[in-house]
């Protein structure tokens, strides 16, 4: 008789022992539901041995269908809780938990499938490196339970067996409210940690986007991704059980909480378990820099030029409240360095030139932005990210 795996805490109702006919072909199953809803509907899911896949119910409707075709699951719980089956849907593997959406740097759907094992290995590493204790922390989820930022938080207590709050969605005063009523931890992109007072929560982890400013010394920074099932780095180190290398100045990541495969079957993992990120960064000391996404590298007359460097330096400028720097094509220079800013004041922008001694000051002359854009706001994905291929 097939065991159904055994590698989540108590908080998981598994079915240890299932006729091997219905282990023969588990499903996917996509739900389009937010906060405990989710939750609930996942773990039913779990228990019948079928793969969760979530949907972002903010998606307008051909971008759910684009993603279904894409993904192929069974079937769907729509956001009022109804299920509707699909034709020929495509079968997932035993004891895979999650097939999380990304649409990575192409834009292109794409869907990283989590095993049990996977998921519950990152709640583990994760959990060791914020000394967590299941007697007194409580986690609570603000993030959107689509991104695996999210998914991850109600891992870490489902695996620990913990208590868990889950919010439908980000509210500063709900989140300061679950705070006095006993959650101690928590995850949040930089936008949302300005807008509460950190220092209501034991530990905090922040991710999504660049570090703010001034992080608060109770909160940790992270790098991680969908394909290493959240975090895999707090302040630059390596947590339990994670292993780091770069090779041509790309991170690679090997660890038990990689994924197993995509959802077409592809694996990108070399053949002796390294994960290639195509991230920049370098390892120096222990300590792990990322510089950015292999394409945004910004080449200007010959020059290399990573956008977060410069963008910390605009940031700080009190007439910018928010900058994206990217190229932008250019018959003489291949590419110029272009800062798109939102002002703080629309009625009082920053100027070019001030732009650019505020980066001579900090950097090499050539990342000085040459041409700046003015706009009301950048594109972000929910998780705060800028989105730069919409700039």
């Amino acid at each position: 008789m097939r065991s159904y795996p055994e590698t989540l805490g108590a908080g998981f109702a598994v079915m240890r022992h299932r006729p091997p006919s219905l282990w023969a072909m588990p499903q996917l199953v996509a739900i389009a539901l937010t906060g405990q809803n989710f939750v609930d509907a996942m773990r039913r899911t779990w228990d019948e041995g079928n793969g969760v896949l979530p949907i972002d119910p903010r998606l307008p409707k051909s971008a759910v269908d684009a993603l279904l075709a894409a993904m192929q699951p069974a079937r769907i719980i729509d956001s009022d809780g109804e299920t509707r089956e699909f034709p020929d849907p495509r079968p997932t593997a035993v004891g895979d938990a999650l097939v999380v959406p990304t649409s990575g740097s192409t834009g292109v759907p794409k869907g990283v499938v989590h095993t049990h094992s996977s998921i519950a290995a990152s709640a583990r590493s994760t959990s060791a490196a914020l000394g967590v204790d299941p007697g007194s922390d409580r986690w609570l989820c603000c993030l959107p339970l689509s991104h695996i930022a999210g998914l991850a938080v109600v891992v870490r207590a489902l695996t620990l067996d913990m208590p868990l709050v889950v919010h439908d969605r980000f509210d500063a005063d709900a989140v300061m409210r679950a705070a006095a009523q006993g959650a101690t931890l928590t995850a949040l992109v930089p936008t949302a940690l300005a807008r509460i007072d950190a220092s209501a929560f034991r530990r905090i982890i922040v991710g999504g986007s660049a570090a703010p400013a001034h992080l608060p010394d109770n909160c940790v920074m992270s790098y991680g991704m969908t394909e290493t099932g959240s975090a895999v780095v707090f302040d630059g180190h390596a947590l339990p059980g994670v292993e780091l290398r770069t090779i041509d100045d790309e991170i690679q990541i090997r660890g038990e909480m990689l994924l197993r495969c995509y959802r077409d079957g592809t694996d990108p993992r070399t053949d002796d378990g390294w994960l290639p990120t195509n991230d920049a960064g370098s390892i120096i000391d222990g300590v792990l820099t990322v510089r950015g996404r292999q394409g945004d590298l910004i080449i200007t007359g010959g020059e290399n030029v990573w956008p977060a460097p410069v963008e910390s330096v605009l940031e700080n400028l009190d007439a910018i409240a928010e900058v994206a720097v990217i190229g932008r094509a250019d018959d003489e220079w291949g590419q110029v360095v272009t800062a798109v800013v939102v002002p703080t004041h629309a009625d009082q922008p920053p100027t070019l030139e001030q732009l650019r001694d505020a980066v001579r000051a900090n950097l090499p002359p050539y990342c000085a932005p040459r041409r700046i854009e003015l706009v009301a706001e950048l594109p972000r994905t929910p998780l705060g990210k800028v989105e730069r291929r919409s700039l």
